[in-house]
């Protein structure tokens, strides 16, 4: 299977690890960036649309049929927010987006970057958990093929890229530690991105990936589909 990608998020740390895996997958035929300003990366495979307002894609609509997947890695920090300001940029701006990119790609696999303790009962204490959860259930009842929600925890950035957040450089000297006495809440931003490529050529048995489950899309190479 050939993946025909979405990639949005491209100038965020997240966003530009996945983007730099997906450039480097053979099963990746193109991908297509969608974001505010340039993503600054140059690739045979990648092209990109420069659209301000993603609470509104329709201008672009026409642009964006013909794809199988979306990483939407779009995402801001809930530190310093009220709970309406961050519903409004986390649920209320990725649902506009998905609904009318589903408008025109049913056979898309959506893949959600969440994160780890989201609260699937929306109904719990922590303000961003309670969004998170909601943006995700609200996510799997739209018409697309399939949805992923990816819940990442500590993530160790990929060398060389160029946004990476400036606190990892003096955070990363827990990765080795945590990863051996944590594996269930350690992984690379790296294995992220390849568990998001391969649960959308091979799909998966759960809506929810944690990371003990991207650790092991990570390292996916059976043809067959998880299921």
């Amino acid at each position: 299977m050939k993946i025909k990608a979405i990639i949005t998020g491209a100038t965020g740390m997240v966003g530009e690890g996945v983007l730099h895996e997906a450039l480097n997958r053979s099963e990746v035929e193109s991908v297509l960036v969608i974001g505010r300003k340039p993503c600054g990366v140059v690739h045979p495979k990648l092209q990109e649309i420069i659209h301000s307002d993603f609470y509104d894609i329709s201008p672009i609509l026409n642009q964006l049929s013909g794809h199988n997947a979306c990483y939407f890695c779009l995402g801001v920090s809930s530190v310093g927010m009220k709970e309406a300001e961050y519903f409004k940029l986390t649920h209320t701006l990725t649902l506009n987006f998905a609904e009318k990119l589903s408008s025109v790609n049913p056979a898309m696999t959506f893949c959600y970057i969440s994160g780890a303790s989201t609260d699937s009962t929306e109904q719990g204490r922590s303000m961003w958990a309670r969004v998170k959860g909601k943006t995700e259930n609200d996510l799997t009842k739209l018409p697309f093929k399939a949805v992923y929600n990816f819940r990442p925890a500590f993530m160790l950035p990929t060398k060389g890229l160029k946004n990476t957040l400036p606190y990892y450089k003096y955070i990363s000297w827990m990765y080795p530690v945590g990863r051996r006495l944590f594996p269930n809440y350690f992984s690379t931003l790296a294995e992220l991105g390849q568990a998001m490529i391969n649960t959308s050529i091979r799909g998966y048995a759960k809506q929810i990936l944690e990371v003990e489950d991207i650790l092991v899309m990570s390292k996916s190479t059976n043809k067959d589909s998880i299921q």
